[in-house]
This record gives C-alpha cells, structure tokens and sequence, in this order.
C-alpha cells in the first residue's frame, strides 16, 4: 500500500508533533514519507522554548530534491513560519508538482493563542496553497484566523462553506475546541457534508493531533484510496492514538502513532 507522501513542516525535539508525528503517522499506515523541514524548535510537552526557521530557499532546495528523484503521491504542509516560506514553498510546488494533491493543515495559531503566521503569510497561504488545496484541516481557532471571525457550534456550517470558498476541493473542520461530547468534526466535500463523531477522551495527551491527522488523510490519498475513505481512515487512526497515549510528560503529552503500524487501519 505504499504511497510517498512529502511533509514539508517543522520538527518537533519532544517528536510528538510536526515533522515527526508525521513520519511516525505515514509509516504506520504503510507509506512512505520524505521530509522538507521548514523550522527547527526546542520544545516538550510543556511548551516551546525557542524557535529557529530555516531559509526559505533552503526549504525549497528540501522539496526539489525530494520531488526530482523519489517524487511524491501527495504533499502536506504544516508550520511555515512565515510569508517567504510560505511563498517559497507554493513556488516549489508550482513549478514541481503543480498536479500532486495537496493536503494544508493551517497552523497559523498556537495552542496559547498566539499567532504563528502575521496577516502577510496568512494571506499568501490563502491565495497560494489553501486555493489550490485537495483538503483544508484547519482547528477552529485557525478557522477563525482564516476567516477573520468568531465561530460558534452552531456556525460551524457556514465558517465551512466558507472556507471551501477559498478554494479547496474539501474541508475537515476540526471541532475539537468546541466543549462537549462528543466531538464532532464537519467534512465538506464539493456539495456534500457529513459529520464525523467521536467521544471526548478524558486526557491531556493530545499534542500532534492535528499533524497527525493531516498526515494520515495524505497518506490515504498517496494511496489512492477515494477522498472520504482516507479521511475516515484519518480520523479512526487518530481516536486510537490519543486512546491508547503513552502518557509521556508532564504538559500536554504525545499520541500513540504506533498503534496502527503494519496493519493499515
């Protein structure tokens, strides 16, 4: 079931998130996973202690690289720090591999609340990569940096509608910031809609969730498996990790991706 999907983002030292739930996720599905990291951090559970971006054109020389020799069946961005990655990677990817399905997880906003993309870089993800995009996954809060509002339980429709006016083919808006049980994330997909629910796990150990789901919907469609296949594929594999955490740390702890290796589900 290979598939090589190509995960350009940043690293995480505590592995939990970033580039490293996204290898640890690809693998475990059964594909096979390259990397153009975009930024290096000190961080663990507790938080990050610093953050060190790399060049933009040394982001796109990680890319080109990749996608002149082993290629890839599919693309997932992640952290990019700023506006010249941002551009630096929608160039890449224009010129190389203007065809390859792209998964965007929009990580614009930190989980203290704190932007991690200025208006600038937002706007050139909005017009460069989330326009061209085969799945947005944004959060509810980096819907709200998207869209430049509030956005209740009840609007979740609309803020996907939304979205899916930028341009992308489909929209896994991620309900996990709304309280409550279960937790329910709305797929848009052309003019259809559904719902994935899932009970609210009592844990802390939910670091890289949303790395990890992007990861695993790239995965499935590197794969070829049809779009609302891979994305339920996704969101099963991320209910087993956060089910079966490790419990590692003392802050907000990482998932278990090895849950699923070998056996594709």
């Amino acid at each position: 079931m290979k598939g090589r999907v190509l995960s350009v983002a940043g690293s995480d030292s505590g592995g939990g998130a970033g580039i490293q739930a996204d290898i640890k996720t690809v693998t475990a599905l059964g594909g096979y996973a390259a990397t153009a990291i975009t930024a290096l951090t000190a961080q663990n559970t507790l938080g990050i202690d610093g953050i060190l971006p790399v060049p933009a054109d040394f982001v796109r020389r990680q890319m080109a690289a990749v996608l002149a020799d082993i290629g890839a069946d599919c693309v997932k961005t992640g952290m990019l720090h700023d506006a010249g990655i941002v551009a630096a990677v929608a160039d890449c990817l224009a010129e190389m591999a203007p065809d390859v399905p792209l998964v965007v997880d929009p990580v614009t906003v930190a989980t203290t609340g704190a932007l991690l993309l200025d208006e600038e870089a937002v706007e050139i993800l909005k017009t460069r990569l989330i326009a061209r995009a085969t799945v947005l996954t944004p959060n509810i809060p980096e819907a709200e940096a998207l869209l430049g509002r509030r956005i209740a339980a009840a609007e979740m429709a609309d803020a996907a509608q939304a979205l899916q006016a930028l341009g992308p083919a489909a929209i896994v808006l991620k309900g996990g910031h709304i309280h409550g049980s279960p937790v329910r994330d709305l797929v848009v997909e052309g003019g259809t809609s559904y719902v994935l629910e899932s009970p609210r796990v009592d844990t802390r150990h939910i670091h890289g969730t949303g790395c990890t789901l992007a990861s695993a919907i790239a995965t499935g469609i590197a794969q070829g498996m049809a779009l609302r296949a891979a994305i339920e594929r996704a969101h099963r594999f991320v209910q087993r990790a956060i089910a079966s955490a490790p419990g590692y740390g003392k802050g907000t702890g990482p998932l278990d991706h090895t849950h699923g290796i070998g056996k594709g589900k």
